[in-house]
């Protein structure tokens, strides 16, 4: 049987990946006058009187909302809120387990930013964070501003953000391995969608070179009509040499290749035109841009991609289970671009200068030490960027 039957066979066994347990005994008149009523009423009170009691007298200091309208879910596309259920589960249940934070699923029925928007601040008040996931560009960045604008806990796309940080851990060890210095890399990103954006702003924030972005129609560049609002801004900050052409024309001497977008789309004579010890990512899920052996064929030094079935698999789950449990842990109030280059130098560095090599870039998803040096970090960034409250 293979994964994707028996997958969906645990799923009817299972019914559900997570289910609500009680943290108090409720099996006396006691018990039921401590837990509920008359007892409760008094933390309710206090509350009342002091909104951050909520942090300490309810759960809310260790929850996550993990929320998607369905639109863009993990390579299936616009599917809706009921066929992404599955997923947020999984992405629940990936929080327990790896860094002991409890989730909840919340699948909003609408494409609707003002409705979004309005739907989760509402109930923003439950928890400690919100995970934003699975949401289609361009409308994902302004329901992540508008949210960041008007609520008071950490909001976090992942598909943007928590991409965003594993790239950039796995090139702070790549570089190391090529020697190249930081600032001087050439990079180009094809895919200028959600996790395309996210990459080239933190790559250009954490300083590792100039950043070339290209899209389906072509290399963003200023004054190209095609591009729509979000990618107009990056060609403001990409491209410093002004190019206009093709991914092809892009790849030529580029020493870093990050691919978010489709595949088959580069073929080993596009890596042969690159810089020696090229580094290539190539993150199609579930077939990459071009598969490892392809692009090695090319003349890359090092490959990486999204998947669990070759070596430096790019994984979201070494980030965003670590950065909630950090900003939990402060009552973080954001995560800002520090907090986020924080989180990726603390995955790079759990990976020790013995391990690292061309096939060992980043950390096993399944080593304890990730989540806390990545929680221990983003907390201490947090209280550096005065976003602390405790």
């Amino acid at each position: 049987m293979d994964i994707m039957k028996l997958s969906l066979e645990k799923h009817r066994e299972w019914k559900g990946k997570i289910e609500v347990v009680s943290r108090v005994p409720v099996r006396t008149k006691g018990d039921l006058s401590l837990a509920y009523t008359p007892g409760v009423a008094e933390a309710c009170l206090e509350i009342a009187k002091d909104e951050t009691l909520s942090y300490e007298l309810t759960r809310r200091s260790n929850l996550v909302a993990v929320i998607t309208d369905g639109t863009a879910v993990l390579g299936l596309g616009d599917i809706g809120p009921s066929a992404a259920m599955p997923v947020m589960e999984g992405k629940c249940a990936l929080f327990k387990e790896f860094a002991d934070v409890d989730a909840f699923p919340i699948c909003v029925a609408s494409k609707n930013v003002d409705e979004i928007v309005q739907t989760i601040a509402l109930i923003s008040k439950s928890f400690g964070g919100i995970n934003l996931e699975d949401i289609s560009a361009p409308r994902c960045f302004e329901v992540e501003r508008r949210l960041k604008e008007i609520c008071d806990v950490p909001i976090f796309h992942d598909d943007q953000h928590g991409t965003a940080i594993v790239v950039a851990s796995a090139l702070l060890n790549a570089m190391k391995l090529t020697g190249r210095p930081m600032g001087s890399a050439r990079i180009v990103i094809n895919g200028a969608g959600a996790a395309g954006i996210a990459i080239a702003k933190l790559l250009i924030r954490i300083g590792f070179g100039t950043v070339t972005m290209c899209d389906r129609m072509g290399v963003l560049c200023e004054g190209e009509e095609w591009m729509n609002e979000a990618q107009k801004d990056m060609a403001k900050i990409t491209n410093p040499d002004h190019l206009r052409g093709t991914l092809k024309d892009a790849m030529k001497g580029a020493d870093i290749f990050i691919g978010v977008s489709a595949p088959n789309i580069v073929s080993p004579e596009m890596i042969g035109t690159m810089a020696e010890k090229s580094i290539v990512f190539p993150m199609a899920n579930p077939t990459p841009e071009i598969m490892p052996d392809e692009a090695k064929k090319g003349g890359a030094y090092i490959v990486g991609t999204g998947r669990s079935d070759f070596p430096n698999q790019i994984n979201n789950v070494l980030a965003f289970p670590g950065i909630f449990k950090g900003v939990l842990r402060v009552r973080a109030k954001d995560i800002n671009d520090d907090m986020k280059a924080a989180a990726a130098y603390a995955i790079a560095g759990v990976v020790s200068e013995s391990e690292l090599s061309v096939d060992y870039l980043l950390p096993n998803a399944f080593d304890p030490k990730i989540a806390d040096a990545v929680a221990n970090a983003v907390a201490e960034e947090a209280k550096r960027s005065g976003l602390s409250r405790v």
